[in-house]
């Protein structure tokens, strides 16, 4: 019987893409799990369901078993499918009779050991093969542009209907409610089977070797060796090099040097830290180091309860808040709070950060070319 989850899987393609040996070394981890993933898996089985109701499938509603369910994740998985189904209706102008494919598994071990994984929704519509890919996660913004874990489930869908329609382009989208990211990246057959031969294949037989070169980057987050790995202890461990100097006393280049390294220095420390209590709760003692009991704050054992109490005793209990946008633009419909608050919302400049230049946000003017431009162009030093 098959591994439930495969050692090159497409979830995890950023991460051995980058770093081959990353994929037997988590190998010899145990898969724990956590909270967010199981909130994750509760998202994705409400998503299942209410699509296939929406599209006329037969489905049991999953909702009294799922632990994490709330109305945030029924709102999410209600969008999703709507959204399915607009594209699905786009295609019908096109296509009379597009296919439709829900929690479709998709191998594309024609490219990578043993590689397999699940796609969300297929939709296929003269000549376009469309991916849709549900992220419930609130933390990271997940790109779909160049995003090798659709890169993957476009090929495993082309093994399959390629030789039953003609496709010539392959589209793929992340729909992240919880982030308000809806991103769309269209690509050629053509170019996504160079990029599997090129690219894909060589780092999977590396990773599948466990062999190649241990890299640290974003993708060391999602690694289950992420918090003993000497890799990266060592890569963050290079800032060193500068003694924690203050700004006056490093050159332009060093400065430039810290800011590409420092985001991932700070997550190494927090995960470094958060190993290190768990291991502490579970009974291992550091030298040098206790284990405490933090601050906590007040909280009642019924607000119900609370509430009854303080009514009785002649006071009102509740305070009055205005609702927030999302909520209010859910109380009054969209035409309607559009209708009605027409003139009353704003979206103040955001607060200036400092990002790498691969970043898809637009620059934002500084104070010099802030003076450039009133003083008509002129750049005075």
């Amino acid at each position: 019987m098959a591994n439930k989850h495969a050692l090159l899987s497409a979830s995890s393609a950023d991460r051995w893409l980058h770093c081959p040996p990353s994929a037997r070394l988590c190998e010899s981890y145990e898969d724990k799990g956590s909270d967010y993933a199981a909130e994750g898996t509760d998202a994705h089985a409400l998503c299942e369901y209410k699509l296939k109701s929406a599209l006329g499938i037969e489905a049991e509603d999953p909702t009294e078993g799922l632990s994490w369910f709330n109305q945030e994740m029924e709102d999410c998985a209600t969008g999703y499918a709507d959204f399915v189904l607009e594209q699905v209706e786009t295609a019908k102008e096109v296509c009379s009779d597009p296919v439709v494919l829900i929690e479709q598994r998709v191998d594309f071990s024609r490219w990578v050991e043993q590689g397999f994984g699940t796609a969300d929704c297929i939709i296929i519509a003269d000549g376009t093969l469309q991916i849709v890919d549900f992220k419930y996660g609130l933390g990271v913004l997940v790109s779909a542009e160049e995003n090798p874990q659709m890169m993957c489930y476009g090929l495993g869908a082309l093994e399959i209907f390629d030789c039953l329609y003609e496709i010539d382009t392959v589209r793929m989208t992340i729909y992240q409610p919880r982030r308000d990211n809806l991103f769309t990246y269209e690509l050629s057959k053509d170019e996504l089977l160079r990029w599997a031969d090129e690219t894909l294949k060589p780092a999977a037989d590396l990773a599948f070797a466990g062999d190649g070169n241990f890299l640290c980057g974003e993708w060391c987050g999602f690694c289950k060796a992420k918090n003993s790995c000497r890799a990266r202890a060592a890569a963050n461990l290079e800032l060193a090099k500068y003694d924690f100097k203050l700004p006056p006393l490093l050159t332009d280049e060093d400065v430039e040097d810290i800011l590409g390294r420092v985001d991932n220095l700070v997550a190494w420390a927090s995960d470094i830290k958060e190993y290190a209590l768990q291991q502490a709760i579970s009974g291992k003692v550091w030298t040098g180091f206790k284990l405490v009991e933090g601050r906590s704050n007040r909280k009642y054992v019924n607000d119900a309860a609370v509430a009854e109490a303080v009514t009785k005793a002649g006071f009102d209990p509740y305070e009055q808040k205005l609702l927030g946008i999302t909520a209010m633009q859910k109380l009054l419909g969209k035409a309607r709070f559009e209708e009605v608050l027409a003139g009353l919302i704003e979206k103040p400049q955001g607060k200036p950060t400092l990002v790498p230049e691969s970043d898809k946000r637009s620059a934002m003017n500084n104070a010099k070319s802030d003076f450039s431009e009133n003083e008509g162009g002129q750049d005075y030093v």
